[in-house]
């Protein structure tokens, strides 16, 4: 039957506490501060366990139920007794109370099994993780967050002390932290039982999708409440904030920028994690040293080369107008003499897998230089990625996609030789992370130009020679097709001596005619590249 209930906004006493928490840190003593308020404590299993020890009196469970804990501790909390007593409304249930003989209980301190540090640990089993699914916990949490009218609910030991200054200064807990607590509750719960979903659903793209996100501290780990928000947005006016995805081993990119060590700076803005996100992904495509610059999301610099100091000058030098307030990542240990070259240069992020104490005190100089310590960097994995579409979600796997000299195809008179096939396979690795419509040149293993984010192919082209100024003979890469010549058409009179691109246009073979006629050589890889968020 349905009935009608005004919410309770008062300031509630506390005359009974339950406490059962897998995670005990904290749990001594906000159980010194209850009994010091008189507060009763009922306990279960463990917990119970640990409040005696240390001179705390506390019910079991069992003797408030009169029913054994039971079936291996599967079976314990999930009575009447203990629902009614967190559950019921003080103003309308309290004959159906006695009756019954159910004592109210004002707060309820549950933290849930640790499921998530189960599944992270190596060779865990179905059944670990099954048992370490709690059932008990968050009916009661979830009971006391219902009724937070009435109940006080804490899930977190960092909110311990906030209940318990209450207690101590005011001798109740205020509606308004009630309804707090409450609803970090449910989210506590709804995060939990989401990466249950994940760990058991073996669907790639399930029917029901559900993901669940943290906010994430400052990575200079600051606590401060306001740290845990960016200082704006991708312009001032706008708020905003990083949240970190709590997913399941196997199902997650094996590298999160948001675990990274941040060494010094300023906190990292909406664009830096952005951009930085960018940098690391482009690096990721190589497992010889590597620099990468991009500026406003899009590679401008990319160089490999056996002395990783040679592969930062060439990235940065390929286009030093643009990369003016950029974000740098390199692949191996930044050392001095890399952080001598930088020292005169203005850009916002340079990233390492680590630093020599020698080039930190050269980049502590730049005061607000955000240097960021990222340990290995993985190679890129078909992790799913995701991108917002207003309020809904687009995901996909990741374009982890490798072309060899054994993948391509060639489609012109001349085969590339050697050296041009080795550049071209360089530039098709960052054509893929340069926002479509995409053409890259390069020669070396060093980008010359990058032309993206245009609509016509033809544009692109025309950018991409623009920023390669007078180069010696390179290649270039197109991230799709070339629906007509006039791209290839573009390129007389330049140094372009090789292309890559997919192939598959209906007038490929006009393309082809226009590169023979050219004498380029031209290789088909036979997947695209776009990039379009």
């Amino acid at each position: 039957m349905w009935y009608t209930t005004h919410m309770n906004t008062k300031p509630t006493v506390i005359k009974r506490a339950l406490i059962s928490v897998s995670d005990k840190t904290g749990i001594v003593a906000l159980a010194r501060v209850l009994i010091s308020q008189g507060i009763e404590i009922i306990s279960t299993g463990g917990t119970a366990s640990l409040l005696q020890s240390e001179g705390i009196a506390v019910i079991p469970v069992e003797k408030l139920t009169q029913f054994p804990e039971m079936m291996n501790g599967r079976v314990k909390s999930l009575h009447p007794i203990i629902a009614g007593g967190i559950l019921g409304l003080r103003d309308q249930h309290a004959s159906d109370a006695k009756t019954h003989g159910i004592p109210w209980i004002d707060l309820v301190v549950c933290n849930l099994y640790p499921f998530a540090q189960t599944i992270n640990n190596n060779g865990t089993s179905l059944d670990d993780a099954v048992e370490n699914i709690d059932i008990g916990g968050p009916t009661m949490v979830r009971s006391a967050a219902k009724n937070f009218s009435w109940v006080t609910v804490l899930t977190y030991a960092a909110d311990y002390d906030r209940v318990a200054s209450a207690l101590t200064s005011e001798g109740s807990v205020p509606y308004a932290l009630r309804k707090e607590l409450a609803t970090k509750a449910f989210g506590h719960t709804a995060s939990y039982d989401a990466l249950i979903h994940q760990y058991l659903n073996e669907e790639q793209f399930p029917a029901e999708l559900t993901l669940t996100y943290e906010l994430h501290t400052d990575t200079r780990r600051t606590v401060q409440k306001e740290d845990r928000l960016l200082r704006y947005g991708e312009n001032p006016h706008q708020r905003a904030a990083v949240y970190r995805g709590r997913l399941v081993p196997g199902k997650t990119d094996p590298f999160s920028l948001l675990q990274c060590t941040v060494l010094q700076g300023k906190q990292l803005s909406f664009n830096n994690l952005g951009d930085t996100q960018g940098a690391i992904d482009t690096l990721r495509e190589f497992s010889e040293p590597a620099c990468v610059v991009v500026k406003h999301a899009t590679p401008c610099g990319v160089a490999v080369h056996e002395d990783i100091t040679k592969a930062l000058t060439y990235a940065f030098e390929a286009d030093s107008r643009s990369a003016f307030g950029g974000i740098i990542a390199v692949n191996r240990v930044c050392n001095k003499e890399m952080a001598e070259f930088l020292s005169s240069i203005f850009f916002e992020v340079l990233t390492a897998p680590s630093f020599t104490e020698e080039a930190l005190v050269i980049l502590k100089k730049k005061k607000n230089l955000r240097v960021l310590e990222t340990g290995p960097i993985p190679p890129l994995t078909n992790h799913l990625t995701s991108r917002a579409l207003g309020s809904d979600l687009l995901i996909q796997e990741r374009d982890n996609a490798s072309i060899t000299r054994d993948d391509i195809t060639v489609a012109t008179h001349r085969a590339p030789t050697d050296d041009e096939l080795a550049d071209l396979l360089f530039a098709w690795k960052v054509v893929k992370h340069v926002k479509s419509n995409a053409i890259v040149t390069a020669a070396q293993r060093v980008s010359c130009g990058i032309g993206g984010g245009q609509v016509s192919r033809v544009d692109a082209t025309l950018i991409a020679l623009t920023k390669s100024g007078a180069a010696n003979p390179m290649v270039l890469a197109s991230d799709a097709f070339f629906p007509f010549r006039d791209s290839i058409d573009a390129l007389k009179g330049s140094c372009v001596r090789a292309i890559i691109q997919p192939g598959g246009s209906i007038r490929d073979q006009e393309v082809v005619d226009a590169c023979n006629e050219a004498d380029i050589a031209m290789v088909y890889t036979g997947i695209r590249g776009f990039l379009h968020g």
